[in-house]
């Protein structure tokens, strides 16, 4: 017969890799039921979308599985309060202090939260990236997000681009700026069901940001702090190309967000891409999804359909990074028609291709199918 007690003594010998420390011992295991051989184990991460969540989840299964009698293992991941997380952390300091090891380095040294663990706690962050400029990122994000507010789901959107912003021409808030409600807080601009908030609201567009990297980092720093989001669940970035101080600061800052790397087919799109790939990976961001943009393009008059960029280096780079291919816009006048009159490809042009597969991306997001 299964006991309990069985199954806890197996759960101590799985171990949280980052802490070096039993799921037992640091209170992880928020409950543990036994009905006859089968066994239900909640485990509490220490973070929402932990990186080593798939392995904890494994080793727990396996440990259970191995306890005589067991049959069958239902294991249900789920995330510390930041009560727990903090009791946990404490147990890990107290055992370096003990062995005279000095501080941990995955407790001591935290991801700056910038006062804004309130705000975001339960929102989903889509951070949307590219290795280059040209590529359609922030069309991308732009008409991303009006896809999810489309089906139902309260959106923000931040432009992080400070240099290159352009999704206030996008989505048709051009010399729009948001309401101030004191010194310290803005609310930010609508449209199209999607709350943002951009450099373009400040400037005007034909404007150059001539700053040096701790000016952007602080204006980020505002516009996550100064600006009222209210109630969320998705918050999409548009994060700027490259690997520079901005891409970076957002990941350290964000570690609970998931990455969808927008590139196009050609060879040296998807080689710029996967650097930023790998600096998301370097940082624990999770990558959940590649955008295939200008995907190809098929003649209105004869229906031909050519691949303008090439074909192959996308799915190349999905099968390196072990990531699904979340869609493929092709190039279509509609989109980019869209982008210049400020009118996303959903309310300009709704049955075409475009539009249907951004409908589709938001779907598998929704539904987590990514």
């Amino acid at each position: 017969m299964v006991t309990k007690g069985d199954v806890m003594k197996a759960l101590e010998k799985v171990m949280d890799p980052e802490l070096g420390r039993n799921i037992v011992d640091l209170n992880m295991v928020r409950r543990a039921e036994v009905e006859g051989d089968r066994v239900t184990v909640e485990v509490a991460l220490t973070v929402p979308e932990c990186p080593l969540s798939a392995q904890i989840e494994n080793d727990t299964r396996e440990a259970v599985r191995r306890v005589p009698g067991v049959k069958e293992a239902n294991i249900i991941m789920g995330a510390m309060t930041d009560e727990e997380r903090e009791a946990a952390y404490a147990k890990v300091r107290e055992g370096y202090q003990k062995q005279g090891k000095g501080a941990h380095p995955a407790v001591e040294v935290e991801p700056l939260k910038l006062g804004m663990s309130d705000v975001f706690a339960g929102v989903k962050i889509l951070a949307i990236g590219s290795g280059k400029g040209g590529v359609g990122k922030s069309t991308v994000s732009a008409n991303l997000a009006v896809a999810l507010a489309a089906e139902g789901v309260k959106v923000g959107l931040l432009d992080a681009d400070i240099y290159g912003f352009s999704i206030p021409r996008i989505l048709g808030l051009l010399d729009v700026q948001p309401t101030v409600l004191d010194e310290n807080t803005l609310l930010p601009i609508q449209a199209y069901g999607v709350k943002l908030i951009s450099m373009g609201n400040f400037l005007q567009e034909d404007t150059p940001v001539i700053w040096r990297g701790p000016l952007l980092i602080k204006m980020i720093e505002q516009f996550l702090n100064d600006v009222d989001w209210g109630e969320l669940d998705y918050f999409l970035i548009d994060l700027p190309p490259g690997t520079g101080d901005v891409p970076l600061t957002i990941m350290q800052k964000f570690p609970e967000s998931r990455l969808l790397l927008v590139t196009t087919p050609q060879e040296t799109s998807v080689h710029v891409a996967s650097r930023t790939a790998h600096m998301a990976q370097k940082t624990n961001i999770r990558i959940t999804g590649i955008i295939e943009n200008m995907a190809y393009f098929v003649c209105p008059h004869c229906g031909e359909r050519t691949e303008i960029f090439g074909h192959g280096g996308t799915e190349r780079m999905a099968s390196e990074l072990g990531v699904p291919i979340l869609g493929r816009i092709p190039i279509e006048v509609s989109l980019r028609e869209g982008g210049d009159i400020g009118r996303p490809v959903l309310a300009t042009a709704p049955q075409s291709t475009s539009a249907q597969v951004f409908r589709e991306m938001a779907q598998k997001i929704i539904n987590e199918k990514i």
